[in-house]
């Protein structure tokens, strides 16, 4: 089966539907699939459910399927970054469900594992809890939490191959590989796309049988969420 395609839209041909589940990898604005997103925004789907540790910034990744008012529900972590996100959660336009962000990451881990749920103490005796299953183990009581899949996940990779393996790079680690297991279908854009049996097979994070296409994009702009310096002595 060919998983290579030429560019963002073809990789997602026939995969995107109004009122989807979709995952988008990525920390901050660190290893986001933002061609990927890009081609989301112009398809036009609407009623999304994203699944993400937040949600991009104003302007910037997930943010422009906000701004068009393509996302219903976001499932994330941290959104303090996204003025728009908090207006349109106030005036009632998106629902949110907030995870600690441990807990959003296990929650996907389980579902690609396919374990459908599991207790943990984080968010006991919060809000995090409420209307939650309880249960004791070993005299401290623990909150049920559901695993997470989705309909599609998009992930980035700094190297990938013709297979469909694929290598992170640092910070983009985080959140991409689990979410390539919790994908129905998983598409990835990869800044570097190399023949079949050149990377190194104890390097890859991610098999390819995980992974259904994939596309190379070179031209990354690698924005920075929060630039901070140093002050000059």
């Amino acid at each position: 089966m060919k998983k290579v395609h030429q560019d963002a839209t073809s990789a997602l041909a026939g995969l995107l539907r109004d009122g989807m589940t979709i995952m988008a990898g990525g920390f901050g604005l660190c290893g986001i699939p933002e061609a990927l997103i890009g081609a989301i925004r112009e398809s036009g789907v609407t009623g999304l459910t994203v699944i993400s540790n937040n949600c991009g910034v104003d302007g910037w990744g997930l943010g422009i399927l906000l701004e068009a008012k393509q996302i219903r529900k976001m499932v994330s972590s941290y959104v303090g970054e996204n003025k728009l996100f908090a207006q349109m959660y106030l005036s009632g336009e998106l629902e949110l469900e907030f995870n600690p962000q441990g807990t959003l990451a296990e929650r996907i881990r389980a579902g690609g594992a396919g374990i459908p749920a599991f207790f943990t103490k984080t968010g006991v005796g919060t809000l995090v809890a409420e209307g939650k299953e309880l249960r004791e183990f070993d005299g401290e009581t623990f909150v049920m939490e559901r695993g997470l899949v989705a309909d599609l996940s998009i992930v980035k990779a700094w190297k990938g191959d013709t297979e469909g393996n694929l290598i992170y790079r640092k910070t983009a680690r985080n959140f991409n590989p689990m979410m390539a297991t919790a994908g129905k279908a998983t598409v990835a854009e990869v800044e570097t796309l190399v023949p079949a049996g050149e990377l190194d097979a104890d390097h890859i994070h991610t098999p390819g049988i995980f992974v259904k296409r994939i596309i190379e994009v070179k031209d990354h702009q690698k924005r920075i969420e929060q630039r901070t310096v140093r002050k000059r002595a």
